[in-house]
């Protein structure tokens, strides 16, 4: 018992695997059995105040947590993993976790601030020419017209989406996507190149525009993601008209395509081929100059083109705070998260403590 509200066991569960810990981790944080956290799990014992405190601090939730009304939880279906059949089933589960509990704070966020509103299209599809379609359609909503995407980031944050990161599983699923009511990307935390980041952003806008209830992780969906991120960073008709023609690729205007374009060669040429502009032969042959030249992994101009940040998040949290201290930390709080799980589920920390009221509603629609 928390006061006069009941200890959910279920919250507990949540909270412990959010944070990636076994029973017998949890356990020895906190001086318990194994059997009795499952019991305290499965709701068939009730804790003391004294070991509601002890969770609490092990976890980096506040003993309120425990007590906080359910509210739908992320679920698989919403969850867009890349490489679902290889992900192990413990990482899936940590990843759901911290999803829902970075969407209740979201949830709190959004009736403090005026956030973008959510304008990601519903385009489902069946065939290439369908992918070509919803991505054009795509950058016509958006008003994106045919030339290069300044910043993808930018892009996502505009139709609505929060970008951030989990700390110690995202390098293990590469980026991923949650389809919510304000939608979550939840970026590398490898920090891959810009091209790369700037694909893996569009890929992640191709799940959200086109799969909306479908679950993803198969081959199918994924070469559907991938070819949409190909046809939203580099439009059909400007790219036709701008890619070198020839017997012979020609790398110095294929990379002055990277830098102005901001996307990998290796892409480039994939567009190329799938756009049948070059050969399967040219094709072929231009992956192995890239792997002989050393730049599978690691292109030229790689270290040039400046790498996107997330801004929507940081900056509501930052507006929040200047126009009310504490507003953020009361929001957190609300959704009972302390220091070391907001961090966790969010890869920002907390504003300093301040202990004022959140009275301001604030814009920061771009």
């Amino acid at each position: 018992m928390v006061g006069t509200q009941v200890f959910d066991g279920e919250r507990l569960r949540l909270a412990r695997v959010a944070k990636g810990l076994t029973l017998d981790e949890l356990g020895s944080r906190v001086s318990a059995t194994r059997q009795y956290l499952n019991q305290l799990e499965q709701g068939t014992k009730q804790p003391t105040d004294v070991m509601i405190e002890a969770l609490a601090a092990a976890l980096g939730v506040t003993a309120r947590f425990f007590t906080l009304p359910a509210r739908g939880g992320v679920s698989a279906d919403q969850c867009h993993f890349r490489k679902q059949r290889t992900t192990p089933v413990s990482v899936v589960s940590q990843v759901l976790a911290r999803g829902t509990l970075l969407d209740g704070f979201i949830d709190r966020l959004d009736r403090a601030l005026e956030l973008p509103d959510v304008s990601f299209p519903d385009l489902p599809v069946t065939s290439t020419a369908d992918i070509e379609s919803a991505a054009e359609e795509a950058r016509h909503q958006w008003k994106l017209g045919t030339g290069p995407i300044s910043s993808m980031m930018r892009v996502v944050e505009n139709a609505g989406a929060v970008v951030s990161f989990f700390g110690g599983v995202s390098e293990r699923v590469d980026a991923l996507s949650i389809d919510r009511p304000r939608p979550m990307i939840i970026r590398s935390e490898a920090k891959p190149s810009a091209c790369r980041l700037r694909f893996d952003l569009a890929h992640e806008c191709g799940h959200l525009v086109m799969h909306k209830g479908i679950v993803t992780g198969d081959k199918v969906t994924e070469d559907q993601a991938n070819r949409f991120a190909s046809a939203f960073l580099l439009p059909r008709s400007a790219f036709i008209h701008e890619f070198p023609r020839g017997r012979m690729l020609n790398w110095q205007t294929i990379f002055e395509m990277k830098l102005r374009w901001k996307v990998a060669a290796s892409a480039i040429l994939r567009r190329a081929y799938d756009l049948r502009i070059v050969s399967a032969d040219q094709y072929r042959t231009g992956y192995i100059h890239l792997s002989k030249t050393g730049q599978r992994k690691f292109e030229r101009y790689d270290d040039v083109i400046v790498a996107e940040e997330p801004e929507l998040l940081p900056s509501a949290m930052t507006a929040l705070e200047q126009a009310s201290p504490g507003a953020v930390r009361r929001i957190a709080a609300d959704a009972g998260l302390e220091d070391g799980m907001f961090e966790s589920v969010s890869g920002l920390d907390l504003p300093p403590d301040a202990d004022t009221d959140m009275t301001n509603v604030v814009p920061i629609r771009r």
